[in-house]
């Protein structure tokens, strides 16, 4: 979550088109009385020569959190043209209020009143964009579809149109145990700290305990809807794609957790879009690692100098789709750079696309059907250890490691070697016909990238919990021995497969820390027939692939003066008790401290989550999230410290999120929340 700092090659500007003033804080009033903080960049000149204006909208403090990542991309747009707001949402830094939840309607309705506000400056002269990474790319998406009028454009990166299939909470039915507990738990972390008192006055600390003892730990509402209900419909735009009217331009990279969005959106979006997926992980392009970095901010320019200023950049000219197509690699858990090619796509679907099959004979990838076997398939509870991260923001240790480590506890099927290199763009299926020794059974599958030395590269994963086989609003158990048939989508992917290298699927019952494990231990039983296959979406050159313009070189404007008070440092390792086969994954990332020149702000976190399972016994499963955050100025220093668990029995969740925080030395308060939510066909 620090701010990347591995960008070396971006060319840092401090001279623009237009001279920008910076205005420090601003008041947004809500028609509730609530008031909102904001930050505003723009040209000096702009109440006598009026510009458009582009929003990101974030619960993530503009005075500490997010003022180095905004001082090298909000100057950058008001020095081209616009004016550039940045507003802490209700209940977040300096802005007025309690934050309930994620996107609720709130949220959407106070963005709106934003965009009033905006269109009413004297600087303004009409047309808003809205641009945001990860949470700002979701309430990008949602606000556009209450259709402001205002509101011309949005640049959506990172995000997602399906809050139930694609976010930190469930995917493929399966509950994240990974990221569940350690996203609400940094929300609970986040929204503990006080606002500026130097901005909202002596009222800071009643306003602090307020928020402290108001905010609830989002988990438990999480928990509670464990299918896809209206609770997940809110806000998934894909509920109704038309509700959005205006150009999207949506982002993301293959090392991110969100990029199955951008071809969905691709496909339903009924007016002007584009995507562009890199190789990145959860940052934005100019600056995100793996590379290649590109110039992200003047394409943003472009798109927003073609629908805020009606400009004719050209960019609705170029292909819908630009994705950057993966060469092999050797596997490592961190990547400054992923060698590769760009390729496009005029519609998506792609027209003609083809498919690859593979079926299953004994322990191999075959081109034809054999004759029908069974295979067992057992679980392994600690398999998953080594997968890295759902969501990987760049750090070193995110992704996963050689999956040789993990073959030996799931079951795998190789290919042989390929005769000429295939490549591969879209979602990998893996249709099975299976049966199950268990009501409550999960599937994962992984696809992976065989070198002849035998290391194997992952590729791309997947999971879907079988009881949502055929809806995940509406599960059903299985029946113990009956067959059935479904189809396991994988992450979407572009790679090339060497000649030489082979490709192998590897599926389980299991994939902890990503899936929290089945109430009991599952047995399938996968039957090899014509009904059980791996289908890659195969790619051929295309004309269009060698008329694609290079990106420009990756430039931002400088980042704000800061002095580092501690380095960040990252430790990721798994330990096996052989004694007690007890099992821990150990995720501790110090992310440093801070003091910001500009405002005398200092600001510090360190993270740890403990994942533990033991050998053969899913309800021994447990995550603890632990972290501690401190904010201050001179004399006036605040800290807290927060621990939240989750464990589980065959019928029920149990929760613990403790919560304590520091004045100075002095504790002001502590809290417990506890909290048993029914399992529900997971």
């Amino acid at each position: 979550m620090v701010f990347n700092v591995r960008e070396s090659n971006r060319s840092i500007k401090t001279k623009f088109p237009r001279e920008v003033r910076e205005i420090e804080h601003v008041w947004i009033p809500m028609s509730d009385g609530t008031k909102l903080a904001a930050k505003i960049w723009l040209p000096v000149d702009a109440e006598e020569n009026p510009v458009p204006a582009i929003l990101e909208y974030l619960p993530y403090r503009k005075n500490d959190f997010t003022a180095l990542r905004d001082s090298i991309r909000h100057p950058y747009f008001a020095g081209h043209g616009y004016a550039s707001i940045r507003v802490d949402m209700r209940g977040c830094g300096d802005s007025d209020g309690i934050l309930y939840d994620e996107y609720l309607k709130q949220e959407q309705d106070d963005g709106l009143e934003v965009l009033t506000w905006i269109a009413k400056q004297p600087w303004f002269t009409g047309g808003i964009g809205m641009i945001g990474k990860s949470w700002g790319g979701f309430n990008g998406l949602q606000i556009a579809a209450r259709r402001h009028p205002d509101l011309k454009a949005v640049i959506t990166l990172c995000s997602t149109d399906d809050r139930y299939a694609d976010d930190v909470h469930y995917k493929g039915g399966a509950m994240l145990a990974s990221d569940m507990l350690w996203w609400a738990s940094t929300m609970l972390a986040y929204n503990a700290r006080p606002a500026d008192p130097e901005v909202v006055g002596d009222s800071w600390r009643s306003n602090w305990l307020e928020r402290l003892e108001k905010t609830p730990p989002f988990v438990e509402e999480w928990m509670r809807h464990q299918r896809r209900d209206e609770y997940w419909k809110h806000g998934s735009v894909c509920e109704n794609y038309s509700d959005i009217d205006i150009p999207v331009y949506a982002v993301g990279g293959w090392a991110d957790g969100y990029t199955n969005a951008i071809p969905r959106l691709l496909e339903g979006l009924k007016g002007p879009k584009k995507g562009l997926i890199g190789p990145w992980a959860h940052e934005y392009p100019e600056v995100a690692v793996p590379g290649p970095q590109i110039g992200f901010l003047q394409e943003c320019l472009r798109w927003w100098d073609q629908w805020l200023k009606g400009e004719e950049t050209g960019i609705m000219d170029e292909p819908m789709l630009r994705a950057w197509v993966q060469d092999s690699v050797t596997p490592e858990t961190d990547y400054a750079m992923r060698p590769g090619h760009w390729v496009a796509e005029n519609e998506w679907p792609p027209k003609n696309a083809q498919e690859k099959m593979y079926y299953l004979s004994g322990e191999q990838l075959s081109d034809v059907v054999t004759s029908e076997k069974e295979v067992i398939v057992s679980s392994v509870q600690e398999h998953g250890l080594y997968a890295g991260v759902f969501c990987p923001f760049g750090q070193p240790g995110d992704l996963s490691s050689d999956q040789r480590i993990e073959n030996g506890l799931s079951t795998v099927f190789t290919s042989e070697p390929l005769e000429e290199p295939m490549e591969i763009l879209g979602f990998p299926e893996f249709d099975v016909e299976l049966t199950s020794d268990q009501m409550n059974a999960l599937l994962t599958a992984r696809l992976c990238d065989v070198a002849p030395d035998g290391s194997s590269t992952r590729v791309t994963w997947g999971m879907l919990n079988l009881t949502h086989r055929n809806s995940h609003e509406h599960p059903e158990h299985l029946v113990p021995g009956e067959k059935y048939t479904v189809t396991l989508r994988l992450n979407a992917v572009g790679h090339t497969l060497p000649k030489g290298h082979r490709w192998q699927l590897a599926i389980s019952p299991t994939y902890w820390p990503h899936a929290w494990p089945s109430p009991k231990p599952v047995t399938l039983t996968v039957l090899a027939n014509e009904n059980t296959r791996l289908r890659l979406p195969i790619r051929s050159a295309k004309p269009v692939d060698n008329e694609l313009k290079p990106f420009e070189h990756p430039e931002t404007a400088e980042v704000m003066e800061r002095e580092i008070l501690r380095e960040a440092n990252r430790t990721r390792e798994v330990r096996h008790n052989t004694i007690t086969d007890e099992w821990v994954l150990d995720d501790f990332s110090d992310e440093g401290a801070r003091r910001l020149i500009q405002n005398g702000i200092e600001y510090g976190s360190t993270n740890r989550n403990i994942y533990t399972i033991k050998s053969g016994d899913p309800l021994s499963a447990k995550v603890q999230c632990d972290w501690t955050l401190t904010v201050g100025r001179g004399e006036w220093q605040t800290s807290l410290a927060t621990t939240s668990t989750m464990t589980a029995d065959e019928d029920t969740f149990y929760l613990m999120n403790h919560i304590t925080a520091f004045e100075g030395d002095k504790e002001v308060f502590t809290k417990t929340w506890k909290t048993e939510v029914p399992r529900d066909f997971i």
